[in-house]
C-alpha cells in the first residue's frame, strides 16, 4: 500500500471517527439516560413516581416547574442544586409534558429582586440567610431555596430545604433536603393535578379537641382537603365516602352505638386516626395542687382498639429529653422570677425509624403521653412503631400524684431504665370486627331495612394510628385574646416542634393511593469526611494526583511512540 492510499485511509477512519461523535452527541440531546451503580440508587426514582411523571398529559395543560436554586453556592447547597437538575433532568426524559427552568432570585435591579422577593412571600416561600466564607471575608446572601409547581392556571410552592433540626449539623440537613427532593416534587405534582379533594372528618360529641385547638391544622389542611365534623349521635352509619376519621382526644365515653360505626367504617376499608389521653392530666390541673391524682378517662375504647391489635397504657412516660416549662423561683420587688426548668412529662420524641412518615422529622413534642401496646391479633396485622420515647425514659402508673417539687432535684439517670417505650402505632392490613357474632337479630333486621350490609372483616385498604397522647394535635391558644399559635410551637422556649409535620406526613401516608409516599422513604448516605484524617494525610494525597497522573501521561507517550516506530519503521 502506497504512502497516499495511507494517508486516504487515515483521513477516512478520523471522519468516520468524528462523524460517529457527532451523531452520538446530537441523539443524546433528544434522550437521556444514566446508570446507577450507587448502593442507595440515589438517582433512581421509585416507580409509582415514574407511573406519576409518566401520567402526565397535556389535556389539561402542561406542567412548569420553577425552581428558585440558580446562582453560585457554597460545596452543600451546589450538590442540592445539581441533584434538583439531576431529577428535573430525570422528570423531562419521562415525560416530555414537564417544562422548568432555574432563577436567580438576587439577579436583576433593586427594584427587581424586592419585587420577586416579595412575591415569593406571598406564597408562603420564606428566604434562608446563607453565610458564605471566600478567602478571609465572609459574606451573608439571602436566598429561597423553594420551587413553584404551575399546572392549569393553579401554583403550588414547593420548600427544598429541610428546617435546621436541634444538634444536627448542616450537612446533615442538607442530605436529608437532598433525600426528599423526588417525594416532595412528586407529592406537589399529585396534588396540584388532582380535582378529587379527600374527605376527612373529627368526630365530635366526646369532649373532643375544639376548633380553636386545631385551628392552625384546619388552616393547613383547608388547602387540600375537605373537612367536617360529625357527631356520631346524628347518623346511622358513616359513609364511603369519608377518606379518613380523626378520634382527637375524646374526653367522655363512646357509647356501643357509636363504636359499631366506627367499627364498621373500618370493615368497609376506612382509615382512622386514634389521638388518646388515658389520663385526664395537663399542666393546668396541676397549678395550685400540692398532689395533684390524674383520673380515667371513662372512653370505653379499650376493647374495641384491642380488637384492632393495639392497647393505650393508664400511665405517663417520662423522658430526660423533654421540653421545658416555666417556674417561678422568687420574686425581685415586685415582680416575679421565672426560670425555665426540664419538664420530663412533656417528651421532645426523636423519631428512630425511617418508615416515609417520620423520615427526617426534626423532634416531636408530646404531653403526658401514655404507652400504646401492639397485641397479637388472628388476623395478620401489620404492626409499625413510629414514636417510642428516648433510651433514658421511665413509666410511671395509675394511680399517681403529680406535682412541681421534682424540678427541685436533679433527675437520678438510674431511674430512667426503660427506654424506648412506644407512643405511637401504625395498623395495617385486614381487622377483624369488633361485633362479629354479637350482632342480635333484631340489629340485622334494622340494618337489612336501612340495606346496611354487616361487615365482618375489613378490606385490605383499611389503615389506623393509634397514637397515646391527644395534645399532639393541639396548638397553643391565647387565652385572653383567641388567638392560636403554631401547631407544635413551644411558646416557653420559642422553638417549633414537627408535631403539624408529622400529622399532615400520616394523612398522606394514610390517603396515599398511588404509594408516592414511598419516595419519601427513600435513604440517600451521608459519606462525611475525616477531617482529622485529611489534614494529616494532604501532602501524600496531593502528590499521589500530581504525580501519578504525570506518570501514566509518560507511560502513555513511551507506548505510544514505540508501536508507531515499530508500525512504520
Amino acid at each position: 500500500m502506497t504512502s497516499s492510499n495511507k494517508k486516504l485511509q487515515s483521513f477516512i477512519q478520523l471522519g468516520l471517527f468524528l462523524g460517529i461523535i457527532i451523531v452520538v452527541n446530537i441523539f443524546a440531546n433528544f434522550f437521556y439516560g444514566h446508570l446507577d451503580l450507587t448502593e442507595d440508587k440515589r438517582f433512581s426514582l421509585t416507580k409509582p413516581t415514574k407511573n406519576l411523571v409518566k401520567d402526565i398529559t397535556s389535556d389539561g395543560g402542561r406542567v412548569f416547574i420553577q425552581i428558585y436554586l440558580e446562582g453560585e453556592f457554597p460545596a452543600g447547597f451546589k450538590r442540592l442544586q445539581n441533584s434538583v437538575k439531576d431529577l428535573m433532568a430525570e422528570f423531562r426524559s419521562i415525560s416530555n409534558n414537564i417544562d422548568y427552568e432555574f432563577i436567580d432570585p438576587n439577579k436583576g435591579s433593586v427594584d427587581e429582586i424586592n419585587a420577586m422577593r416579595e412575591k415569593l412571600k406571598e406564597m408562603g416561600i420564606m428566604p434562608t440567610n446563607l453565610r458564605i466564607k471566600s478567602g478571609t471575608e465572609n459574606r451573608e446572601l439571602l436566598i429561597f431555596p423553594a420551587a413553584v409547581i404551575n399546572y392549569n392556571n393553579r401554583s403550588m410552592p414547593v420548600n427544598l430545604l429541610e428546617a435546621n433540626q436541634a444538634g444536627i449539623n448542616q450537612e446533615v440537613v442538607l442530605n436529608n433536603s437532598i433525600s426528599l427532593l423526588e417525594y416532595k416534587f412528586s407529592n406537589a405534582i399529585q396534588k396540584i393535578q388532582t380535582i378529587y379533594r379527600p374527605k376527612i372528618v373529627f368526630t365530635q360529641g366526646h369532649g373532643e379537641l375544639n376548633s380553636a385547638e386545631t385551628a392552625d391544622l384546619e388552616k393547613t389542611m383547608y388547602q387540600y382537603y375537605d373537612f367536617t365534623k360529625i357527631n356520631l349521635d346524628s347518623i346511622v352509619n358513616l359513609s364511603n365516602d369519608i377518606d379518613l376519621l380523626i378520634v382527637a382526644k375524646p374526653r367522655s365515653r363512646f357509647t356501643e352505638k357509636h363504636k359499631f360505626l366506627i367499627d364498621q367504617y373500618v370493615m368497609g376499608g376506612g382509615k382512622v386516626m386514634w389521638l388518646i389521653d388515658q389520663l385526664a392530666v395537663s399542666i393546668d390541673s396541676m397549678q395550685g395542687n400540692a398532689a395533684f391524682v390524674p383520673s380515667n378517662y371513662d372512653l370505653n375504647l379499650d376493647d374495641l382498639l384491642f380488637k384492632y391489635g393495639a392497647r393505650i397504657n393508664s400511665n405517663l412516660v417520662l423522658d430526660l429529653e423533654s421540653s421545658k416549662i416555666p417556674q417561678i423561683i422568687g420574686m425581685q420587688g415586685d415582680q416575679p422570677q421565672i426560670e425555665l426548668f426540664d419538664w420530663w412529662y412533656h417528651p421532645a420524641i426523636t423519631p428512630k425509624t425511617d418508615h416515609p412518615i417520620v423520615k427526617g422529622l426534626d423532634r416531636i413534642n408530646l404531653r403526658f403521653a401514655n404507652t400504646v401496646d401492639t397485641v397479637r391479633t388472628r388476623n395478620p396485622i401489620k404492626k409499625t412503631v413510629l414514636l417510642s420515647s428516648s433510651q433514658n425514659s421511665r413509666l410511671q402508673f395509675s394511680p399517681m400524684r403529680l406535682n412541681f417539687e421534682i424540678l427541685r432535684y436533679e433527675p437520678d439517670a438510674t431511674k430512667f431504665n426503660k427506654p424506648f417505650q412506644p407512643l405511637a402505632v401504625l395498623l395495617e392490613g385486614k381487622f377483624p370486627s369488633h361485633y362479629k357474632g354479637r350482632v342480635a337479630p333484631a340489629m340485622m333486621d334494622m340494618l337489612s331495612q336501612l340495606n346496611i350490609k354487616f361487615l365482618e372483616e375489613s378490606k385490605p385498604t383499611a389503615k389506623m394510628l393509634v397514637i397515646g397522647d391527644g395534645d399532639i394535635a393541639k396548638n397553643p391558644v391565647n387565652r385572653r385574646t383567641g388567638e392560636y399559635m403554631p401547631l407544635g410551637f413551644n411558646e416557653y422556649m420559642r422553638y417549633q416542634f414537627a408535631n403539624k409535620d408529622f400529622i399532615l406526613n400520616a394523612i398522606e401516608y394514610m390517603l396515599d393511593e398511588r404509594g408516592v409516599m414511598e419516595a419519601r422513604g427513600k435513604d440517600v448516605k451521608l459519606r462525611l469526611l475525616n477531617r482529622v484524617k485529611a489534614q494529616e494525610e494532604k501532602t501524600q494525597w496531593q502528590l499521589i494526583n500530581i504525580v501519578v497522573p504525570l506518570v501514566f501521561v509518560v507511560i502513555f507517550g513511551f507506548l505510544f511512540t514505540y508501536l508507531r516506530r515499530r508500525r512504520y519503521s
